[in-house]
């Protein structure tokens, strides 16, 4: 009998102390685009394995988009609550650096495997891809090869693609034809105006366009084949090649305001560790930015890989960019 009561105030003891425990561990908040966060995609699984390591809470805060995430802590300035922003990419890692809000990550980042040397000392990346136009195989017999053909076929061949204002594939079309086509890029968008069906604010919208049959094409990454591969073993999916593709690389960093600055950086560490890699694949459905041999699926070496691969001068995009876009949208109306 008694030590039945020494054992229920043992468990009074550990419910009156255990929330006082929880509520002394860190939250380290992170924004990031809604995919990001959804139940099928990277955070839960990357919430769970760094909790388990950090002693702290990881709290995601989800934007529409990754650019939408940038605005709102541009918004909110110094004040905001955010330690981490993640899923910026190489696009806007420019204007993101020039607000003044990030700092330095100081990490190694040894072991990096992406299509071009990182040298970044603000952003840390932890997935890249190619922008495509993916196509069902069983409904195109014939994909184009460039641009060119593409605006050669009949006008009834429709595409989705994404507004390059609010979502980062659509801003990597502009940089793709711009940095294919230079001052020619006006004549690209003009000749593939008749082929738009619809420029929707994120791709989430435009790729459901897609699976139901109301585009051809939808733009995307040469890595959305493996989705259809693997979680739906469907294989009739493809991108279509293009030889010189954009690449997005992306990346998350550390807000010069943030209060939890040692926190954010270990996240960062494990963000880039073999585990954590392991997670991107089949969540996020991008290339891992390391090397996680045996862990990457079998699907994704059975994808297209461009034979050149693009990515413009950040200085360059930030100067121009919005320029770019304007010059885009114009030859659209």
């Amino acid at each position: 009998m008694v030590k039945h009561i020494r054992f229920a105030f043992a468990a009074l003891a550990a419910a009156i102390v255990l929330p006082a425990i929880a509520q002394d561990a860190p939250t380290l908040r992170i924004y990031t685009y809604d995919s990001f966060t959804a139940e099928w995609g990277p955070g839960p699984a990357l919430k769970a394995g760094f909790e388990e390591t950090c002693d702290c809470v990881v709290d995601f805060i989800a934007a529409d988009s990754s650019i939408g995430a940038l605005r709102r802590v541009q918004l909110e300035g110094e004040q905001t609550e955010a330690d981490i922003v993640l899923g910026l990419d190489t696009g806007v890692a420019g204007e993101a650096r020039a607000t003044g809000l990030f700092a330095p990550h100081e990490l190694a980042l040894d072991g990096l495997a992406l299509p071009m040397e990182w040298t970044d000392p603000d952003f840390v990346p932890f997935d890249y891809g190619y922008f495509a136009f993916v196509y069902d195989t069983d409904v195109v017999n014939t994909a184009p090869s460039s641009f060119e053909e593409l605006i050669a076929l009949p006008d009834d061949v429709k595409i989705a693609i994404q507004d390059p204002r609010s979502d980062t594939p659509g801003l990597g079309l502009v940089l793709w034809i711009k940095a294919l086509y230079g001052d020619r890029a006006v004549e690209i968008w003009e000749g593939l105006e008749p082929h738009i069906l619809t420029v929707t604010r994120g791709w989430s919208e435009s790729y459901a366009l897609f699976l139901d049959g109301e585009a051809d094409m939808v733009l995307s990454y040469t890595t959305s084949p493996a989705y259809h591969a693997i979680a739906e073993e469907d294989e009739t999916y493809a991108a279509a090649d293009f030889g010189a593709h954009y690449a997005q690389i992306e990346v998350a960093g550390i807000l010069q305001s943030s209060g939890n600055k040692e926190l954010a950086r270990q996240f960062l560490q494990y963000l880039v560790s073999p585990d954590a890699q392991a997670v991107i694949p089949t969540t996020n459905w991008m290339y891992p930015a390391v090397d996680i041999g045996e862990a990457l699926p079998p699907a994704f070496g059975n994808l297209m890989v461009p034979d050149r691969t693009l990515l413009a001068d950040e200085d360059e995009v930030t100067a121009h960019k919005n320029a770019w876009i304007e010059e885009a949208l114009g030859a659209l109306q």
